[in-house]
């Protein structure tokens, strides 16, 4: 296990143990001097490395008696925190009659003082059953007992008698752990069987044998050996009125479970044989209930009602094939099932649990599928499923599961992430197909790759423009370089996952946020010596044409439609796009995949629609390639960019173009961005904005139509709305035109790239 260079240091109170190892060496570890001494206690005592000024002399005091011993300094400086001087000089007293060599009766002025019984049991209960165990079920099994241990286990951190590690585990200095087990057997040291609690083995293993418990007792545990499993008769239990806790393993009882105790709020009994409890085993004041590695293969026969369990814990049984009906425990919090390899089964009642915060699946290889009714738990925070590789899929109901925070299901039979899940807002970290992480950096990439199914954007995940992504209503701000701060874009799904939404707070975000879209969709990242690359000349013989619409558009379709046509046909060198502004729409054009435009005054109720035509070249190698990605709508008033897939512009619907209009006010400057597939280029887009006229107007489609080229965008356009509805270019707002030109520059590379343009032409 070690090279022959290893270095082992081993760290114990019993110079013995060393001796009998073959150490090396040995070295004592000394005391804190008194300087050191008088700095942790004063930041235990003051919150300060020095004592406050009328304090100096006093702290000096009891620093003396501590020795010098950190645990000591630590306890009593919490302990005397914001106390009065008599209070010290009290203190001080007592301190002055314990010899220096007894360290426990000096950290037990700490627990002599606590105020309250309650905190005094909870101390008490720690010291012998609940080091090394996650807070939260603690809390919970101690508030069953009525002894409110959220502010006693507070009270008790405050003191530094007891502390939280991570993963929210308490613990203990070996010192404290002592002292508190000792004030358990000092009410009768040579007859356990009166003890509080029963701990040590040797005292349990007497008690059980010998059925000498007392109504004293209100906790036991024993633990033994897989291969030593004994068996106890009930009627051990009879006399044990008071019992609270109990903690078996590698124990089997026989006889009549009526008789033990009905106080018992905590059973954690590891390895039990039967195949279902007991029926006579009923327990209504159960809080937690812990059956793991048991070889039961359903819980109960005849369900018990539970209205107090909160946490049912059967992992590693790996006989049972269902889970309990759970309409007889309503008020369950956590259900734990860890690598239950039987488990075929989850009754359809856990639908009805509205407080289940947890539910752990890991490694339920059996389990095939989660009922529709697991997704409709609006209270389930953490859901883990990984290991469960049967399951093969996750509905797109999860989004009903509003409280969730936490999905882990990894390793499953799962191929696709449920696209819904970007619009729970309170999810923070996700595990699934591949994508592994902080939501805010994984839900870039989950966006990408529902506009671009076919490709690949695992190796993409980050956050949005370098910084956090935020969800709906949670806006992060972080530092940037300790000068400024930037608000990360928020992020809006709407229904059925149709759009995207992407709110920034400034132009300059606006702009990076744009640019890593266009970066991510074309596999691309640019540089300055990039963005001088020529592509091939434009061949009119592969110039192909997309046209859609939004709103009411058809009429206007039609016309353009037939345009299009006639300048396909002729093959045409010169722009054939309708460039007129008819009273039935406002028309736009520009080089290259996108268009500036601004919103026209009347736009609140004249606006009914908006067509948009590109036309396209493409080799003939590329002919197959799927031509269209999806559709950008920026604008730089709002700060916003909205994203529209392919199946949504094909499909585009009322509800989808409420979605545009309401996000445009009067003179806000828009451009509409085409996205399309790798070796293609485009040659021109235009957009029609189309008003209330044109279903009036009666526009017939005519090849015979005046088609009058529009104004090149090569300057930022600003379409002024006169009268007779005939747009003219003014100058943009001084605001807005340093956007542009800002963001050209950037698009101006970023095209120039993707598409294969001569920049000079751009």
């Amino acid at each position: 296990m070690f090279g022959s260079q290893s270095v082992l240091i081993i760290t114990t109170r019993d110079l013995r143990l060393l001796n009998s190892l073959g150490a090396d060496h040995v070295f004592t570890m000394t005391e804190m001097d008194k300087i050191q001494s008088l700095e942790l206690f004063s930041w235990h005592a003051f919150r300060q490395p020095n004592p406050r000024e009328d304090f100096t002399k006093l702290s000096r005091k009891v620093v003396a008696y501590c020795g010098g011993l950190p645990l000591a300094l630590e306890v009593l400086g919490s302990y005397l925190s914001e106390r009065t001087k008599q209070e010290w000089k009290s203190a001080l007293s007592k301190l002055e009659k314990i010899p220096n060599d007894q360290v426990q009766e000096k950290l037990r002025i700490s627990y002599d003082c606590l105020e309250d019984h309650t905190e005094k049991d909870i101390f008490l209960d720690i010291c012998c059953f609940f080091i090394g165990k996650n807070r939260a079920d603690v809390t919970a099994i101690l508030n069953g007992c009525g002894l409110h241990a959220d502010i006693g286990i507070a009270v008790l951190i405050e003191r530094s008698l007891v502390k939280v590690e991570k993963n929210n585990k308490l613990w203990m200095h070996d010192l404290l752990r002592d002292m508190g087990r000792a004030i358990v057997g000092e009410s009768s040291a040579k007859e356990p069987a009166k003890h509080s609690r029963l701990w040590f083995r040797e005292d349990v293993l007497d008690v059980l044998s010998k059925n000498t418990g007392t109504e004293t007792v209100e906790g036991l545990i024993l633990k033994l050996q897989r291969t030593g499993k004994v068996s106890f008769s009930t009627n051990a239990f009879q006399e044990m009125k008071k019992l609270r806790l109990l903690k078996l393993d590698c124990v089997d009882l026989i006889g009549d479970y009526g008789l033990i105790s009905k106080q018992l709020r905590w059973v954690d009994w590891q390895r039990f044989t039967f195949k279902f409890i007991p029926n006579d085993f009923d327990q209504g004041n159960l809080v937690v209930l812990e059956l793991k590695y048991s070889n039961v293969k359903q819980v109960w026969q005849e369900t018990k009602m539970m209205e107090k369990l909160k946490i049912l814990n059967l992992s590693h049984s790996r006989h049972l094939k269902s889970t309990p009906d759970f309409s007889k425990i309503p008020n369950l919090e956590k259900l734990i099932m860890e690598d239950c390899q039987s488990l075929s089964e989850i009754h359809p009642s856990i639908g009805d649990l509205k407080n289940l915060l947890l539910i752990n699946l890991r490694d339920c290889t059996n389990l095939d599928n989660l009922p529709r009714e697991v997704y409709r738990l609006i209270s389930v925070k953490t859901l883990i499923l990984s290991g469960c590789s049967k399951i093969d899929k996750l509905e797109e109901d999860i989004v009903q599961m509003e409280s969730l925070t936490t999905l882990i299901a990894a390793n499953t039979g799962v191929k696709q992430v449920p696209f819904s899940i970007v619009r729970l807002q309170t999810i923070g970290y996700i595990s699934l197909c591949g994508y592994e992480g902080l939501s805010r950096d994984i839900f870039p990439s989950l966006i990408q790759s529902w506009m671009s199914p076919a490709k690949n954007f695992l190796p993409h995940i980050s956050a949005f423009g370098g910084n956090s992504l935020s969800l709906v209503s949670l806006d992060i701000v972080e530092s940037n370089n300790m000068s400024s701060q930037i608000q990360t874009p928020t992020i809006t799904i709407l229904s059925k996952l149709r759009s995207v939404l992407v709110q920034c707070h400034s132009e300059i975000q606006l702009t990076q946020e744009f640019k890593k879209f266009v970066d991510d969709l074309y596999d691309v990242n640019l540089t300055a010596s990039e963005t001088t690359s020529h592509g091939p000349q434009i061949s009119n013989l592969s110039l192909r044409s997309l046209l859609f619409g939004m709103g009411s558009s058809q009429i206007v379709i039609n016309t353009i439609g037939n345009s299009l046509s006639q300048g396909l046909r002729t093959n045409s060198s010169d722009s054939f796009l309708p460039g007129d502004n008819y009273p039935s729409w406002l028309a736009y054009k520009c080089e290259g995949p996108s268009v500036l435009f601004q919103v026209p005054e009347d736009s609140d109720c004249g606006m009914k629609g908006i067509a948009l035509c590109v036309l396209y070249s493409s080799t003939l190698e590329n002919l197959a390639i799927e031509c269209f990605i999806s559709v950008f709508i920026i604008n730089y008033a709002k700060f916003t960019i909205q994203i529209y897939k392919q199946d949504t512009i094909m499909s585009f619907n009322d509800e989808d173009w409420q979605g545009v209009v309401s996000n445009f006010g009067v003179g806000d400057n828009v451009e509409i961005f085409v996205a399309i597939g790798h070796g293609l280029t485009v040659k021109e887009t235009a957009v029609y904005l189309i008003n209330d006229q044109s279903n009036d107007m009666g526009i017939e489609p005519s090849t015979n139509a005046k088609m009058e080229p529009l104004h090149e965008v090569k300057v930022q356009p600003s379409p002024k709305i006169e009268p007779s509805l005939i747009a003219k270019n003014e100058p943009l707002a001084k605001k807005n035109r340093k956007i542009f030109i800002r963001f050209r520059k950037t698009m101006r590379e970023c095209l120039c790239l993707n598409q294969n343009r001569d920049c000079n032409n751009f």
